[in-house]
């Protein structure tokens, strides 16, 4: 996400670099580029008006001290900026202390309503809460099968009826929570494919017959500035709490993001990361600032490691470097742990530095499986000696795992170059000596 924002904001600031000062005509020439970067990324014209003019009076009258440069300093205040532009901290949603709390999801039809409702009870769920799926999409019956679909993929129930008005489905799903001890009812209105009055009028109807404790806006980031325009005009009728972007692995150019708080005054509270029901983030604006600019975000990746890798292979695996034993299946097992984090786009999305590497959307995550297929052709022996693997067995290997024999070849030169990576790392160069050389 974001990358082609982050490689141009990169290569504007870059040409602040090496210069002993901050002046009028830099900043200027800089606050220009960023200007027509936000412009093309289709950023509200109004949101980058006031974000530039921001940036600008901040920026003069700063000197360069301590050994700061001036395109560290302008980078710092644009990140400030960012952040303040999406909302400064993560904002959580509203549950109510008597059960049941109520959580009503609308949108326009193909933004991912019905996706995110399953996502956001998986979520719940995941934290010990007992939800309820609700259908009160009545106009579209595949919502309700797809909705049906989803709760039984999570085992969360879901309420239905193909013969009431959504209006009462909405009402019934409440009482039908309290006496199955349900304590979140989560429920998914209809949409359209644009907004119109009687869509509008039967969300209005919802919201009163039920009074959620909290309203979520669920809108397709890759429609930028039309998301921001139709966030506008529910919020004009629905008053809502949050806004939740969708799509946002997609080759999304990052308006609707920078865009939709500052127009409608609310935040952004969820994204959607991938077609999984796992694929769902709380919004940090601080982590998606360092995103945008290049800065990666390591905590969010710590974070996915520690829900996706086992603590105890960790550990083993890191008692097998220290003894230079890494192997081939461990290397594979790896391989599987990190799957779990995501499509590799995202995982290095959030590396510091990766943007320069070129747009990580263009990884295909069908290349690991071609590398799983070598592996898995492998002997068990040869994956925990791949020094014996000679011409005729890299051919048997090539033709097992139909690839070829420069492929094979490739991945055994890659693997012994990270055993002798791993092999010098724990011989003497320990690793805060290492981190220190790399960033002084």
């Amino acid at each position: 996400m974001f990358d082609s924002l982050t490689q141009k904001l990169e290569s504007v600031l870059k040409r602040l670099r090496g210069q002993g000062r901050i002046s009028e005509a830099n900043i200027a020439e800089t606050l220009r580029e960023v200007r027509k970067v936000l412009l093309d990324a289709d950023v509200n014209y109004k949101v980058v008006k006031q974000f530039i003019e921001s940036v600008q009076q901040k920026s003069l009258g700063h000197e360069v001290v301590s050994r700061v440069a001036p395109g560290q300093l302008i980078v710092k205040i644009i990140y400030d900026e960012l952040v303040a532009l999406m909302g400064t901290a993560k904002a959580d949603i509203t549950l109510s202390q008597i059960p049941p709390s109520v959580i009503m999801i609308a949108g326009l039809q193909g933004s991912g309503k019905t996706t995110f409702a399953g996502k956001l009870a998986n979520m719940l769920k995941s934290k010990g809460r007992s939800p309820l799926l609700v259908a009160a999409d009545v106009y579209r019956p595949a919502a309700i099968d797809q909705l049906m679909l989803l709760g039984a993929q999570i085992d969360v129930p879901v309420f239905m009826s193909r013969t009431d008005s959504a209006i009462d489905i909405a009402k019934n799903s409440i009482d039908h929570a309290r006496k199955n001890a349900r304590d979140t009812v989560i429920i998914d209105t209809a949409g359209r494919l644009h907004v119109d009055e009687e869509m509008m009028r039967e969300v209005e109807a919802i919201k009163s017959s039920v009074q959620p404790h909290e309203i979520l806006f669920v809108v397709d980031a890759m429609t930028g500035q039309d998301a921001v325009n139709t966030a506008k005009a529910f919020h004009d009728r629905l008053n809502f709490d949050g806004v939740v972007l969708t799509k946002l692995d997609g080759d999304t150019r990052g308006g609707a993001a920078l865009s939709i708080r500052s127009v409608v005054e609310k935040p952004i509270k969820f994204v959607g990361t991938g077609e999984k029901l796992d694929a769902l983030e709380p919004f940090y604006p601080d982590r998606m600032a360092s995103r945008i600019l290049g800065m990666g975000d390591i905590v969010t990746l710590v974070e996915k490691a520690q829900q996706s890798f086992d603590q105890e292979k960790a550990q083993q695996l890191e008692q097998k470097i220290r003894k230079s034993q890494f192997t081939l299946e461990d290397f594979y097992s790896q391989l599987q742990e990190v799957k779990k984090m995501g499509p590799l786009s995202q995982v290095l999305s959030m590396i510091p530095g990766a943007s320069r590497l070129g747009n990580v959307n263009d990884i295909d995550d069908k290349e690991l499986k071609y590398v799983e297929a070598i592996i898995l052709s492998m002997t068990v022996e040869e994956r925990q000696h791949p020094g014996i693997i000679n011409g005729s067995r890299r051919k048997r290997i090539a033709m097992g795992s139909g690839t070829s024999v420069q492929e094979v070849n490739k991945l055994l030169k890659q693997f012994f170059e990270m055993q002798k990576m791993m092999k010098n790392f724990t011989k003497g160069k320990n690793a805060g000596r290492m981190m220190a050389q790399r960033f002084h």
